[in-house]
């Protein structure tokens, strides 16, 4: 299969890398170094300089003032974002933004999708760990009541929940099928309360209580849900990849300088075995991620659901990402621990992005599913 990028995808990543060049890796103190330390808000000025560079509005229409593009783009751009560990909700706003413009009304779209491109609204999604796939497991209902929707419910780990300015939360009506709520933040009916992820991002917990929303902020289309899940996954493994790619980098780096008995320890069989296995990690990441990115942006037909394909991208992803830091902090010693050095935060936006796609085994189960109800010929 032909993986080459188009012109405009590979543009975008040019662009991307511009602005992230001269930002320097996250460096909010671990919490479990520093007990209390937490991420007050998103990188405001990054964020302003990813609108200048009009890389919020990829996905969005001309019409919006967006690019036009497609997931793979927005893939390539998140990638880059990784390798610094940006601090900005650029995933969940273009996905979400994305859905509504695929999705929903015209009076939603000519509400948000303009601002969102511009950087002037942020968007975020309630994905309960962004791996639920039956209605039945989302943790918000939702009734229809004299034409206006009402939601009761749960949803935790809320990305950038205290900085968004809409957040869509999925919720189930008992009947088989999930809907998608724009529910404004400080929305009468709900309440957020802090929680706080593995690397001290700040998170929310968004509680709906009788929560009544208008027709025109609820999007009921046939696989809005699905859809916008399954670009949000794999969003997610093209996070996994840009921070593996750059950990290997720092491990080579650190190894090849690193001497012992004379000699730079990447010359070392086992230390060279070790980086060998990973970097065969990284590249079946990046062979399934941009599979199902494809599968997601041409919505081509194929033996199985793009779900099939998300789901072995986020096989790959939460097993390889964690492989990958773990082998990092081996063969960086006690080096690895030094908060001084970054490697420790890449650690922690790991187990972030492994814990948010799930356990592999999940996938796994879930992939065997799909193979049972589509037996290829």
């Amino acid at each position: 299969m032909d993986f080459t990028f188009s012109e405009e995808q590979q543009a975008a990543a040019e662009a991307a890398r511009g602005v992230f060049a001269g930002v320097a890796p996250d460096a909010v103190p671990s919490p479990a170094l520093t007990p209390g330390a937490v991420a007050e808000t998103y990188d405001r000025a990054l964020w302003a300089t990813l609108a200048d560079a009009d890389l919020l509005s990829l996905l969005l229409d001309t019409r919006y003032g967006g690019a036009g593009l497609d997931a793979v783009a927005l893939c390539l751009v998140l990638r880059e974002s990784a390798r610094v560990l940006a601090r900005v909700p650029l995933l969940e706003s273009s996905a979400a933004a994305a859905a509504v413009q695929a999705y929903g009304g015209e009076e939603a779209k000519a509400d948000l999708l303009a601002r969102a491109g511009r950087g002037e609204t942020v968007l975020t999604v309630a994905a309960h760990g962004r791996t639920g796939h039956d209605p039945a497991e989302q943790a918000v209902t939702s009734r229809q009541d004299d034409g206006a929707w009402v939601l009761d419910g749960v949803q935790t780990a809320v990305p950038w929940a205290h900085d968004a300015d809409v957040i869509l939360v999925p919720a189930h009506t008992g009947t088989g099928r999930t809907v998608l709520a724009l529910v404004p933040r400080g929305h009468e009916g709900t309440v957020l309360a802090e929680q706080f992820s593995t690397s001290g991002e700040r998170l929310g917990e968004l509680r709906l209580e009788s929560a009544r929303l208008a027709a025109r902020d609820v999007i009921d289309a046939d696989g809005a849900w699905e859809w916008l899940r399954d670009l949000l996954a794999t969003g997610t493994c093209a996070l996994a990849l840009g921070l593996g790619e750059r950990v290997l980098r720092m491990t080579g780096d650190y190894t090849g300088k690193r001497e012992q008995f004379g000699f730079p320890i990447a010359t070392f069989q086992a230390v060279a075995v070790q980086a060998a296995d990973r970097y065969i990690d990284l590249r079946a990441m990046e062979a399934t991620l941009w599979q199902a990115a494809w599968r997601i942006a041409s919505r081509a037909p194929g033996p199985l659901p793009a779900t099939g394909d998300v789901a072995v991208a986020k096989i790959w992803a939460s097993e390889g990402v964690r492989r990958v830091v773990q082998t990092a902090q081996h063969l960086h010693g006690g080096f690895g621990a030094d908060v001084d050095y970054p490697l420790h935060r890449y650690h922690a936006w790991a187990k972030h992005l492994e814990l948010s796609l799930g356990p592999a085994s999940a996938h796994e189960e879930a992939l065997g599913d799909l193979l049972a109800a589509h037996p290829l010929s």
